[in-house]
């Protein structure tokens, strides 16, 4: 794999200011308020266990299962690293939320146009040479940015010189590896981390899938028709935003 960026998250930094909270927010367009857990406008949260804050957030996998998934390729890992989502492409069947070790995507039930949502690791703003906009606004340095494996170089330091931290790096090797890493104190399993397969969830998924040959082909006909409703559904959407906007004076 070509080389990506990574964020690690030092619990032991975090002051629980929630900064990293609000900046993703604005980064997004989400109301400022403040929730417990991740959700489809909270795409990152802080949450406190052990005396703790801990940051919940999409780990954007190496091979993530997610995009393994996903029968239309509305999820993708992409060059720099983040794992990105195309609402264009969705057709709503959620597998996503199914695959993730992590249960981290979240999906807008009670909207009549609902997508998927997760942290893309503000994949634009990387792109164009910026920071995540979690990253960029933490104040203590808890959360940092770089190339992967300059990154885990870096945990890998701080975890060797320092006994105070727990000797391993959580996401280096869960679920295969991950470009979201956290070091900390207190053991990951008392902080609510899961641990999930060591080998890349894709390749259980795919053993899974090659025991239902019948159900992929049936299927395939019916897939068809729910990707022509999406389009359909997402034409209207957009012709009703336009008709709301030309209506506006």
């Amino acid at each position: 794999m070509e080389r990506t960026k990574a964020i690690l998250v030092d619990i032991t930094k975090c002051i629980g200011c929630r900064s990293c909270e609000q900046a993703c927010k604005e980064a997004h367009g989400f109301p400022k308020d403040t929730e417990a857990k991740l959700s489809t406008t909270a795409l990152t949260v802080i949450e406190e266990h052990c005396d703790k804050y801990v940051r919940r957030m999409c780990m954007h996998c190496q091979d993530p299962a997610c995009a393994s998934a996903c029968l239309v390729g509305a999820l993708k890992k992409t060059v720099l690293g983040p794992v990105t989502y195309d609402k264009s492409k969705c057709i709503g069947c959620r597998y996503c939320l199914v695959a993730c070790p992590f249960s981290v995507p979240r999906y807008e039930w009670t909207k009549l146009v609902p997508y998927v949502k997760k942290c893309d690791m503000c994949a634009a703003r990387q792109e164009s040479g910026q920071a995540p906009a979690c990253v960029e606004a933490c104040p203590t340095g808890a959360s940092i940015v770089g190339w992967r494996d300059a990154i885990l170089e870096e945990a890998q330091r701080r975890v060797l010189n320092d006994p105070k931290y727990v000797k391993h790096i959580y996401g280096s090797e869960e679920a295969g590896g991950t470009s979201v890493f956290f070091i900390s104190d207190v053991p990951f399993e008392d902080l609510g981390f899961v641990p999930p397969p060591q080998q890349p969830l894709p390749t259980l998924s795919a053993a899974a899938l090659a025991d239902v040959p019948t159900v992929v082909l049936v299927g395939g006909s019916l897939l068809a028709g729910i990707y022509w409703i999406t389009e359909r559904r997402n034409a209207v959407a957009g012709a009703e935003a336009r008709e709301q906007s030309e209506k506006k004076p």
